[in-house]
């Protein structure tokens, strides 16, 4: 990292989000993305800002301790609230511990509530995975679904840790269903749902790969590799009114692989028929840089057709300013299309 280029640069990001900054103290959001390397000088740098805990991360190379000191004294600087900072290498082998690179402030070791209109969530700088608890790209996506799910059911697939449920829930949906393979992130999601006072009987939590559930629902029959045959939680077919679906690029499991590149449509038809008819939305996600919006979109909408509910509608959702894509193509791409 060139030390002398990153105040001037952290400072031109801190101006280029005074707006944001000001929005989300409306909306009640104390976590943000205060630097995006990427897009802001400095590549495999991110910062982010979870109410008092500050989590740097760094993707490509490792800092060196000199330059998590510098990174400090600017922040320290610079921005007008007490924090606490931890430093993760995401470059580090699975068998590495964070400890490596960083020992962290002492109160980063503990749980921080930060707040997303208003909604509370839980998150801590190190845990059992290296992802954070909440993902600060999506936030433009529950920011439309707390405005469009009252009264409605909601189907949240690949939920890691269940913001996106968690979120409709707090804002008023009738029914929320929590779907991931892991028990850990879903714990995560139902002691968030806890510290925003939601009934468990709106809140549901399924442990399970989620090919097996959205397929049933959607009436379709699970296909398996008959070297991993296992059983799998039933459920019966059904249809909600708001389907997120949040997979991830690539995974490979029993039922199958989740291929987002090579096979989004595999995951989109059971969604399109699980949605509910005349008015059912789906709010689907493309993590992978390399993917073009409107083939994509038109990807989904060849799907939809083919499965007998051709889309009325497929609207674009952009990430907040704290994502800047200075050529207008975020790596992050989110739609909602209407059925």
């Amino acid at each position: 990292m060139d030390t002398d280029s990153f105040k001037p640069l952290f400072i031109q990001a801190l101006e280029r989000r005074k707006a944001l900054f000001a929005r989300l103290q409306r909306e009640n959001t104390n976590a943000v993305r205060i630097f995006h390397g990427i897009t802001e000088g400095v590549p495999g740098l991110t910062i982010d800002r979870y109410a008092s805990l500050v989590l740097v991360q760094t993707f490509r190379d490792p800092l060196k301790s000199q330059e998590i000191e510098l990174i400090r004294q600017v922040l320290s600087g610079t921005l007008q609230f007490p924090f606490s900072l931890a430093y993760n290498h995401r470059g580090k082998k699975a068998t590495e511990a964070f400890d490596l690179w960083h020992q962290p402030d002492p109160e980063t070791s503990k749980e921080v509530e930060c707040s997303e209109f208003g909604t509370k969530f839980l998150v801590r700088a190190r845990h059992f995975g290296i992802d954070p608890w909440l993902f600060l790209d999506l936030r433009a996506g529950r920011r439309f679904l707390r405005g469009a799910c009252k009264g409605l059911s909601v189907l949240n697939l690949f939920s890691y840790t269940c913001s996106v449920g968690v979120s409709a829930a707090e804002a008023g949906a009738s029914e929320v269903w929590n779907v991931d393979f892991s028990s850990s992130n879903l714990e995560v999601g139902r002691r968030n749902a806890t510290l925003n006072n939601i009934p468990e009987k709106r809140f549901v939590t399924i442990e399970e790969d989620c090919l097996p559930i959205m397929r049933q629902l959607a009436g379709l029959p699970v296909g398996m590799r008959s070297s991993q045959r296992r059983k799998f939680k039933k459920v019966e077919k059904r249809e909600f009114h708001l389907v997120v679906l949040d997979p991830p690029a690539w995974s490979k499991g029993p039922y199958g692989a989740v291929d987002v590149e090579g096979d989004y449509a595999s995951l989109f038809k059971p969604a399109v028929l699980i949605a509910r008819q005349n008015g059912g939305r789906i709010l689907a996600t493309n993590h992978v840089p390399g993917i073009e919006l409107n083939g994509w979109i038109e990807s989904l909408e060849r799907c939809a057709a083919k499965a007998g509910r051709p889309l009325k509608s497929v609207q674009s959702i952009l990430p907040d300013e704290d994502f800047p894509s200075f050529d207008g193509k975020p790596p992050l791409k989110m739609v909602i299309a209407e059925i």
